[in-house]
């Protein structure tokens, strides 16, 4: 007896459609699960084996070959549990499964046949929506999530006998007697688990822990707040450097306050993401709400920044898709960590390769980092303030952390004094005004990149960033005497030139000249400065 169904697990984030074929022959008793699984998966036989016989259903006393096909791709997780289990119960003739309707079965059992949440729910989902399926049917705990996906029928299960209410464990019962009788599965029945409670990300409330943090609560440092809004308005990668206590933290953080909200596209990659990193909060019933923003411990290591494992998980730089990724103190980083963020922050994606497979995941994110001048942090300080006890080789030495390279994919680099003693601060702009700016912007470039496979001005690249940030001849000589001045590379030169085109849009202004130009040097600041060191 044959028989087939359909599961599904993650590669990398998106989910993959895997055929569950099963095979009952004559033989001694036992189950075999083929098609490179993990451990997880065959463990599935004994969890399986308990839950149909829970449940008041025989397993068969057979030969049970279980294929998990395509056979040539490693396969994880206990999401085939419920396939499994049902490809049995369908192969031995003990359910009648509904001809007409195209099921996806997700879903781990307990041993008395209650069903268990499974991570990367909405990304299986959205490939059986894709894959032209009728229904899913997940557990119940995952049925919110499920549910935001359009277009396709997603029914909650609690326990795998809840498919046929007439089967039962009762001693009285006619399967209990060894007299089988078939149950089939009507997934109209459980019409009401079934759920299209999506809600519109712009009809719910903010989900983020950002809306008690304003930029109205920082007074003064009214130009760092400007180029945190540059860097908002064309996802620029941006430092702040500064002595302790100049608020280099608090300016960061309200970074999320001014962010343009994610597109629908946007929120549908975050929220995959999430879903596969299992980091979605119960009960979800919507998209992403707002970008992320991750900020992790300098402790971390390279495979939980950009990602690891056997089989790979979306590391650090993954979560903060689409957002922002903060890391505080950045010389207190391993070099050897952050020189691997040099790849995602040029081609916006991370390639883990391991000897079966190769994972993509997606790695669009805004850099935002902070340090000290110094390892002491008072280096500059005024003479009457805190003095820097640093010798020159150690500040070298604290400063070398943070490789060339890397340095000059930062955007902008922005010092952050402390406020003179006794300076009474009148102007502060709140993150409204600053958000209005940001989004005035965005639709600039919403409508120069329509119809490209581009949404910012960072970017740009090659002849279209030539075609797109056009100077006029006196903002191209001062440019050009600039990058011979600080002998800046190519790099920091089309940099320099997306920051230019960013300050014209928040200006209004289709022209770049030489005040946008100007602007777009002054955040160069390490760059000047280490010039300044060598001479």
């Amino acid at each position: 007896m044959y028989g087939k169904l359909f599961g599904a697990c993650l590669y990398g984030i998106d989910g993959v459609l895997i055929e569950v074929e099963t095979d009952l022959s004559n033989g001694l008793p036992q189950t075999s699960i083929i098609g490179l699984p993990d451990s997880a998966i065959r463990e599935a036989v004994e969890r399986v084996r308990a839950a149909i016989k829970n449940c008041g259903f025989q397993y068969p006393l057979q030969r049970i070959t279980i294929n998990l096909a395509p056979a040539d791709l490693r396969k994880e997780g206990s999401s085939f549990d419920l396939a499994i289990a049902l490809a049995v119960l369908t192969t031995s003739e003990q359910l009648i499964l509904p001809a007409d309707k195209k099921t996806l079965f997700l879903g781990e059992l307990a041993l008395d046949g209650s069903l268990r949440p499974v991570p990367g729910i909405l990304s299986m989902v959205d490939l059986a929506r894709r894959q032209g399926f009728d229904s899913v049917v997940v557990p119940i705990e995952n049925v919110t999530e499920g549910s935001v996906i359009q277009g396709i029928e997603v029914y909650g299960l609690r326990h795998l006998k809840d498919l046929v209410p007439s089967v039962s464990g009762d001693a009285n019962s006619s399967v209990s007697k060894g007299k089988l009788q078939q149950g089939r599965i009507q997934l109209e029945d459980y019409a009401h688990l079934s759920t299209n409670t999506y809600s519109s990300r712009k009809e719910s409330s903010e989900e983020g822990s950002y809306l008690m943090e304003d930029y109205i609560d920082v007074l003064g440092q009214q130009h760092v707040k400007r180029a945190l809004t540059i860097a908002a308005a064309g996802m620029h990668n941006i430092m702040l450097v500064g002595p302790p206590g100049t608020g280099k933290t608090m300016l960061i953080k309200r970074l999320p306050t001014i962010l343009p909200p994610l597109t629908d596209q946007e929120a549908l990659e975050v929220t995959k993401v999430l879903s596969a990193s299992g980091k979605l909060k119960d009960g979800l019933s919507r998209l992403a709400t707002v970008r992320p923003f991750r900020s992790p411990h300098h402790t971390i290591s390279a495979a939980g920044l950009i990602g690891g494992g056997t089989i790979p998980k979306p590391g650090e730089v993954s979560l903060a898709h689409r957002g922002i990724l903060f890391l505080d103190e950045l010389p207190e980083f391993n070099r050897q960590v952050l020189e691997v963020l040099r790849q995602p922050l040029e081609d916006r994606h991370v390639t883990l390769s391991r000897a079966r497979a190769a994972f993509t995941f997606p790695a669009h994110f805004m850099l935002a980092a902070s340090m000290n001048p110094c390892p002491c942090g008072y280096a500059g300080n005024d003479p009457k303030q805190q003095r820097c006890t640093c010798t020159p080789h150690k500040i070298a030495a604290y400063r070398a952390k943070i490789s060339g390279p890397l340095l000059d994919r930062i955007d902008l680099q922005v010092e952050v004094p402390r406020p003179k003693e006794g300076l009474e601060v009148k102007i502060t702009s709140s993150s409204a005004e600053l958000q209005a700016q940001v989004l005035a912007a965005q639709k600039v470039q919403e409508h120069r990149y329509k119809g490209l496979p581009i949404s910012w001005n960072s970017e740009l690249s090659g002849s279209l960033l030539r075609r797109t940030a056009v100077l006029d001849k006196p903002a191209a000589d001062m440019l050009h005497q600039t990058i011979d001045a600080l002998g800046l590379s190519m790099r920091s030169y089309d940099r320099i030139l997306k920051m230019a085109r960013t300050i014209a849009d928040l200006a209004e202004e289709e022209q770049i000249t030489t005040l946008h130009v100007a602007e777009a040097i002054q955040y160069r600041n390490l760059d000047v400065r280490s010039v300044a060191m060598q001479e």
